[in-house]
């Protein structure tokens, strides 16, 4: 080639270095476009190959170009709800419009507001695109799809209401309030005493789908206990140290129906027929208090004095029945001895009482009503704190029972109740029509934090999770990429949640106009994931990402692109000089 191919080199030198500042130049126009990637210039030797070794023949330089899509460029903070950096990998799926047909384009330029549509555009005016979260907060089942993907619109007609679904109620109710017993009353009746004034009430506001308020009244009713018990006659209020039996014309404080050498059997009978019988043989020194120190020793029933002064015996396993009997005498029936209540289930056993509710088997044995299978289960169903009943009542506010059921305090003061398969102590009520048109509706109230002390009546927090109607304040998108809307009312609302894009190779990725790339086959396939998931980064709210540009590297390579293409002008001149010198031969 000699001399021309000489000249040839020199030629592609400039070639070369005109590209690689055209590229350098780019990367210092878009400094401050955000999003944007710088390229590098890439020189590789063109060589001309020889045969013989005596000979050279000079090659050539051709410049591509290199992208750095992959590197990270700074996170600035803004003022915008809508605007969102990405740290780390990945891209933001956007289109150029949502006209059927347009492809999906790759960003990671986030300056996003809304437009006049309600739609998410970026600076460029592409319209992102994300996954639709539905009313229980879920994504579509085909996530890993593009067309699982629809165009982010956060327009709202209108405001929003958010019914209740949760309440939570922290409160203490009192240890010593006297306890109510339904035998007790002018009518001996079973559970339940809803009839009778509660201890303790408190509302609770829930929100219906209609953004209308509900107040829900909830009644305590310190009870005896739902386990089978009798309790004495009206006619004498006993002490402990009161002689029982007597003779005719006894002093004093003293049962005249019962005599020296009467005897009465209490009989615990169990689910497997089993009894276990306590007898009481009276004499002239008996006392209640020994009739009380020989019900507790025998471990299967409790005796006290309640506050009528009536003398109260009570099964200690939820499941036995107990029966009182007259073995010698009649201390039991005697209107003028112990006189017990008569078992008010009109089953035609007076005195054999049966569980009022069976909480080992959660059944109405005699008929209660309740509505236990919306109350949390009994932890303790073998030997629950026989004082540590009480019957609560939600009422509706046109005053109808929505449920009613018993829950039940262990010795320490903590409430008896299981956790659910999600460990919540819930009541859950369900279907509630609330009359006034709105959808039928299913909350739960969360009552772990009740508890039973000596004290006042408290109640310590109180919160549920329902709002009424509100408008719209603002958009916002959070670090795991969900675009939130914002209401008046405090309350919020998931509208969809933004993949981040990744690819194996994005620097194979194809630049477009408005910072945005598309697939190519160098870039392999792309892949949708949820941000902090799978290898993709974060959405980082209220920041934009900068350009990755670095000012001082591009002058210094814009010198030496300077330089390089000085000296290949050096070399045409050269060659120019050599070639004439050639053609003054004569």
């Amino acid at each position: 080639m000699g001399l021309f191919g000489s000249l040839f080199t020199g030629v592609s030198a400039l070639g070369a270095q005109s590209q690689a500042t055209s590229i350098v130049s780019n990367n210092i126009a878009n400094v401050n476009t955000i999003g944007f990637k710088r390229s590098e210039a890439s020189f590789n030797s063109l060589v001309t190959s020889e045969s013989r070794l005596t000979r050279y023949s000079p090659g050539t330089v051709s410049a591509g170009r290199v992208q750095r899509v992959d590197q990270q460029g700074s996170i600035q903070q803004t003022s915008s709800s809508t605007d969102a950096a990405i740290s780390g990998n990945g891209f933001f799926p956007v289109k150029r419009s949502t006209d059927f047909g347009q492809e999906f384009l790759y960003t990671r330029a986030g300056q996003f507001s809304e437009d006049s549509q309600g739609l998410l555009r970026n600076a460029a005016g592409f319209v992102m695109y994300a996954w639709p979260i539905d009313s229980d907060g879920n994504l579509p089942a085909n996530q890993g799809d593009l067309t699982s993907l629809v165009p982010a619109d956060v327009a709202f007609l209108g405001g929003l209401t958010r019914p209740t679904n949760t309440a939570e109620i922290a409160l203490n109710l009192d240890a010593d309030e006297a306890k109510i017993d339904g035998y007790g009353q002018t009518t001996a009746q079973n559970l339940p005493v809803d009839n009778i004034a509660s201890h303790f009430s408190r509302g609770l506001t829930v929100f219906d789908s209609l953004g209308s308020s509900q107040t829900v009244t909830m009644e305590f009713r310190h009870i005896v206990g739902p386990m089978a018990h009798a309790v004495s006659g009206a006619g004498v209020a006993l002490t402990a140290d009161d002689l029982i039996a007597g003779n005719a014309g006894a002093g004093p404080g003293e049962l005249d129906g019962i005599s020296n050498g009467d005897e009465m059997v209490i009989r615990l009978t169990d689910t497997s027929a089993t009894n276990t019988d306590i007898t009481i043989s009276f004499t002239a020194t008996t006392t209640v208090q020994d009739v009380l120190d020989a019900v507790n020793a025998s471990g299967v029933a409790e005796a006290r004095i309640d506050g009528a002064g009536q003398l109260l015996i009570q099964a200690v396993d939820p499941s036995d029945d107990l029966e009182l009997i007259d073995s010698i005498g009649t201390p039991t029936t005697s209107a003028t001895g112990f006189n017990f209540v008569q078992d008010p289930s009109g089953d035609g056993s007076a005195y054999v009482y049966e569980p009022e509710y069976d909480i080992t088997t959660d059944t109405d044995t005699v008929g209660t009503g309740y509505t236990q299978d919306d109350f949390p289960e009994f932890s303790n169903t073998t030997s629950p704190n026989t004082q540590g009943w009480w019957e609560m009542t939600l009422i509706h506010p046109d005053g109808s029972t929505i449920s009613q059921g018993l829950i039940n305090f262990n010795g320490d003061g903590s409430i008896n109740a299981q956790a659910d398969p999600s460990g919540n102590v819930d009541i859950e009520l369900a279907d509630i029509n609330w009359g006034n048109g709105s959808d039928l509706q299913d909350f739960t109230i969360d009552i772990e934090r009740f508890s039973q002390f000596a004290g006042n009546y408290d109640v310590i927090s109180s919160d549920q999770d329902g709002a009424e109607l509100g408008l719209r304040t603002g958009i916002e998108l959070t670090r795991e990429g969900r675009v939130v809307a914002r209401f008046s009312n405090g309350a919020s609302a998931d509208l969809y949640q933004v993949p981040l894009v990744t690819f194996a190779n994005q620097n194979g990725l194809t630049e477009t106009s408005g910072t945005a790339y598309s697939e190519t086959s160098e870039s392999g396939e792309e892949n949708l994931r949820e941000a902090g998931q799978g290898g993709a980064g974060f959405v980082e709210a209220s920041t934009l990402e900068a350009s990755n540009v670095d000012l001082a590297d591009e002058f210094a390579k814009l010198i030496v692109s300077q330089r390089a293409f000085g000296a290949g002008t050096r070399v045409i001149n050269t060659v120019d000089s050599m070639t004439e010198d050639l053609l003054r031969l004569r």
